[in-house]
């Protein structure tokens, strides 16, 4: 859990290179060893991280566990982080176990540069939206920093972290859910996407969320929390002021230059 950032990688995504036409027998032989070689490297890796995988599943421990999903049968699973392991962990207790399934939520996050409302999909991010409930009626988000911008590459605004350090969270993680179902990375995280950020391990979702205001170009990893209904030009225009780096200097990744502060974030009871 103190895997920092806790958003995708802003860099450039690239093209795969054109094939060369006229390749040569001894280099389609040489081709031809490598995936050999290749698929028996794959095999022996799915063996390993099979067992890996049952043997976290089986002591309950690390990321690996893979019964740390999403709602089934309304049932959220939260998996403990200990605060000796992170001190940027905030404890405020864990949602409860059994979740709504169905229905939307409305989460109005009032911060000093404007409000921004977003509609939360409870019935396809059930344990996000029940988590994100908890928090907000603990006051979590109350008086806390938006710590991170990044306006190229991927345009986001990050909030949701107490510690402002990006590496904090509530004494508790949980499985990613609603991943977008888009082969082309550029459609996934649309703008007016809120999503729950993570670390680079799956299972690893918590407190920290993104709102989308740019082109985002991500792999599917990130729970998608709901859409932002008001304020979009709020989070742009936040974005347009640009981010600096600890120093002060201009960076394209790093806090945003003009502080944003959430003076409350609250969320709508879910149906029940």
């Amino acid at each position: 859990m103190t895997t920092s950032p806790w958003t995708p990688d802003s860099g450039p995504h690239q093209a795969p290179a054109a094939q060369r036409r006229g390749t040569s027998g001894w280099l389609i032989a040489a081709v031809v060893t490598a995936i050999v070689v290749v698929l028996v490297c794959a095999v022996v890796a799915v063996t390993v991280f099979v067992l890996r995988l049952r043997d976290g599943a089986a002591t309950g421990s690390g990321p690996a566990d893979t019964t740390a999903g999403a709602a089934a049968g309304g049932t959220c699973r939260w998996l403990p982080v200990e605060a000796a392991s992170n001190v940027n962990v905030k404890d405020v207790g864990t949602p409860p176990q059994k979740v709504p399934t169905n229905g939307v939520q409305q989460l109005t996050m009032t911060t000093n540069r404007g409000v921004i409302t977003i509609q939360v999909d409870t019935g396809k991010a059930p344990c996000a939206a029940a988590s994100i409930t908890h928090l907000a009626g603990r006051r979590f988000f109350d008086g806390t920093s938006c710590h991170r911008l990044v306006t190229e590459g991927i345009q986001v605004l990050q909030c949701g972290d107490p510690s402002g350090t990006g590496m904090g969270g509530p004494a508790y993680r949980f499985a990613e859910e609603n991943l977008p179902n888009a082969t082309d990375p550029a459609l996934a995280y649309p703008a007016g996407t809120l999503a729950m950020a993570k670390t680079q391990e799956p299972h690893t979702t918590g407190s920290q969320f993104f709102i989308v205001y740019g082109p985002t170009p991500i792999a599917s990893e990130y729970t998608v929390l709901g859409t932002v209904t008001a304020g979009l030009d709020v989070v742009t225009a936040i974005g347009k002021g640009g981010a600096v780096d600890p120093a002060g200097n201009t960076a394209t990744d790093g806090a945003p230059k003009s502080p944003v502060t959430i003076t409350t974030l609250t969320v709508t009871p879910a149906a029940r």
